[in-house]
């Protein structure tokens, strides 16, 4: 469970004031840029080596973020035609540290006792894709239209399916070029960003671990669009699923519950509607658990 100042959310860049860079490092070409359709500064990492080129948290690797949230929300956009990589060092219970990379390098899953290496597949526009066989089409470099995206990590999920192991916290973060990035959150609560507030007290969304985009974490929607018709929203592992994944992907509308409680959640109908207006873009292939 987080410490009080954990709840129910962290917002990561502002808490350790990443913009003072007295908490956190930068090498390369690292720059804060006012983005206007974000309204607001986002951080861009570029550079053709990305273990040259990459924003850092904490400031060494001595020091630990001690986050303990479930959930790690990185809300990012890959650059187009570009490959990025990130890796969370993450604690289990046995004080073991863990990378947990991924990254539009990697071809493959890979695993050991001490890093997990997870292909990044990015989003093609709605429509583009004609079928399954067209998940390789995926692999590689960013396309053109790559879009603003909402990434939730189950952190202890993904230690408990790929190792066995049990989760602690999250030591620390590295973001590697070509990346831009709004912000990092943590939060024990799976935030579902195409709902209102209003629509969730409605739904009664709270009593399932499910809550709106805080609204300093959320990306912008203009009057009269949808969030998922701007954005996308990828949860890992996916929800409800037997088998890991092994890649990291766009599969779901959204969340509905956490996993503890895999029951469907009773939306409004103004909530399924929203929700329904993302389709299933590809069915990943499940692979056996590695340990």
């Amino acid at each position: 469970v987080p410490a009080a100042w954990q709840r129910p959310y962290l917002n990561i860049f502002k808490h350790f004031r990443v913009e003072e860079w007295k908490r956190s490092a930068r090498e390369g070409d690292v720059a804060a840029l006012t983005d206007t359709r974000l309204k607001g500064t986002v951080y861009r990492i570029r550079g053709s080596i990305p273990s040259s080129n990459y924003l850092q948290l904490p400031r060494t690797g001595t020091q630990s973020l001690g986050l303990t949230g479930r959930y790690l929300y990185l809300l990012f956009r890959p650059m187009p035609r570009k490959h990025f990589v990130v890796h969370l060092d993450v604690s289990t219970q046995k004080n073991q540290v863990v990378r947990v990379s991924f990254s539009t390098l990697f071809k493959e899953f890979k695993s050991t006792a001490t890093w997990l290496q997870f292909p990044f597949l990015c989003g093609a526009a709605e429509g583009s894709l004609g079928d399954g066989a067209a998940r390789h089409d995926l692999m590689g470099a960013a396309p053109a239209d790559v879009r603003w995206t909402c990434l939730v990590l189950d952190l202890p999920s993904i230690l408990s399916l790929y190792l066995s192991r049990r989760y602690s916290h999250l030591k620390s973060v590295k973001l590697c070029s070509n990346l831009l990035v709004k912000n990092l959150c943590t939060s024990d609560l799976v935030f579902d960003p195409g709902v209102t507030f209003s629509e969730a007290r409605r739904a009664n969304l709270a009593c399932r671990g499910v809550a709106p985009m805080p609204r300093e974490m959320a990306f912008p929607v203009p009057k009269g669009q949808k969030w998922h018709d701007l954005y996308d929203y990828i949860r890992f592992p996916s929800e409800g699923s037997k088998l890991p994944y092994d890649s990291i992907q766009k599969i779901c509308p959204g969340p509905a519950a956490v996993s503890e409680d895999p029951q469907p959640v009773t939306l409004t109908k103004a909530v399924r509607d929203r929700l329904s207006l993302i389709h299933q873009i590809i069915s990943p292939k499940a692979v056996s658990a590695p340990w």
